[in-house]
């Protein structure tokens, strides 16, 4: 595969996923916000916040950044302010996105393995404290990163922005490159398979608890709604988490391969390495579109909410347009809407 041919894809894929993308998170922010899906008032802050990240990402990872760049050059975008201001909220949406999904699993781990830090951990307070926790901190651990691009362009032309050369050869940005990696996505990833193999571990060993407990009950044939409301839980977790695992992925494997086993750091056209980075960089983007289709098919509540949004009749077309009549929705106690007559006199003369 050579360049042109990662172009083309990407000149297709990238405005695919934000048109898509967008309005499907707007979606999914309007309808969790109304906390009408049977969600505990935790979780629901967390899917609003992580929804909120993925349209970030979409809006200036995906838009300003990548479709700016292959269809609209040059333009403001292009100025090496902008760009470098660019370059940085990017990343900063993408640590967003990703440490809201190791929070969210990791209040679920807690909330279904211990049951003395789930009254104290597992409530909204907490969750809006991690969400602000969070965020500054991403900030702060990416501040670095508009200092290490250059015009891409000579200077006098002030265009576009480039990783100065410094940046592959300087200890200290050496130091930051490994500490940005770890930092998303290795770490997370890690924390993730953690959080739910332990998650999972407990809750096989809890069901074959809770099972036994019942078989010894004469004459007991109602449904368990406490395990129906686990595992619907569970279901939603280990979701988001295996859509994060499987799309980050690729990512990971670059890392280790560039950086643990010393391949080539040289990315030429045609080097595997660059195309693997490329490949990595759009399988990490579509996880920003997951979420909401995984609440879709995994929550009831949630797809029945998108299905009456969506369903809302829309006015009658056949009296768009037309003055002397005002379109009123009706309710059992409101007035029958009066047509305004014409002011016109109809007498002869």
């Amino acid at each position: 595969m050579y360049y042109s041919e990662i172009v083309d894809i990407e000149s297709v894929y990238y405005p695919i996923l934000a048109a898509i993308g967008v309005p499907v998170n707007l979606m999914a922010i309007v309808i969790l916000s109304r906390g009408k899906c049977g969600l505990s008032k935790c979780i629901t802050r967390y899917m609003v916040a992580m929804a909120t990240a993925d349209l970030s990402v979409l809006l200036i990872d995906v838009i300003f950044r990548r479709i700016a760049d292959i269809y609209s050059w040059p333009t403001y975008l292009t100025y090496t302010p902008v760009c470098k201001i660019i370059h940085y909220l990017a990343p900063v949406a993408v640590d967003c996105s990703v440490w809201f999904t190791v929070a969210f699993t990791f209040d679920r781990f807690v909330a279904i393995s211990t049951k003395n830090m789930k009254a104290k951990y597992c409530i909204e307070r907490t969750a809006s404290i991690v969400i602000l926790t969070v965020t500054p901190s991403v900030c702060l651990q990416n501040l670095p990163l508009p200092f290490a691009y250059v015009p891409y362009i000579p200077i006098e032309l002030n265009l576009g922005c480039a990783k100065d050369v410094y940046f592959y050869m300087r200890r200290e940005w050496m130091v930051f490159s490994w500490i940005e990696q770890l930092f998303t996505p290795v770490i997370p990833f890690c924390l993730i398979l953690l959080f739910n193999a332990l998650t999972v571990r407990r809750i096989s060993v809890a069901s074959r608890v809770r099972r036994s407990l019942r078989d010894l009950s004469v004459g007991e044939n109602k449904k368990d709604q406490e395990m129906v409301n686990r595992r619907r839980s569970v279901v939603l977790l280990l979701a988001i988490s295996s859509s994060f695992i499987l799309l980050w992925a690729t990512s990971v494997a670059h890392f280790i391969a560039l950086r643990c086993f010393n391949l080539s750091l040289r990315r030429s056209w045609t080097n595997h390495l660059f195309e693997f980075e490329k490949v990595g960089f759009m399988l990490q983007l579509l996880s920003s579109c997951t979420n909401t289709a995984i609440y879709t098919v995994t929550q009831r509540k949630f797809r029945d909410d998108w299905e009456r949004t969506n369903k809302r009749r829309p006015p009658d077309p056949r009296f768009a347009g037309i003055p002397g009549i005002r379109l009123r929705v009706m309710t059992r106690d409101s007035p029958v809407p009066i047509r305004n007559q014409d002011t016109r006199s109809n007498s002869t003369t």
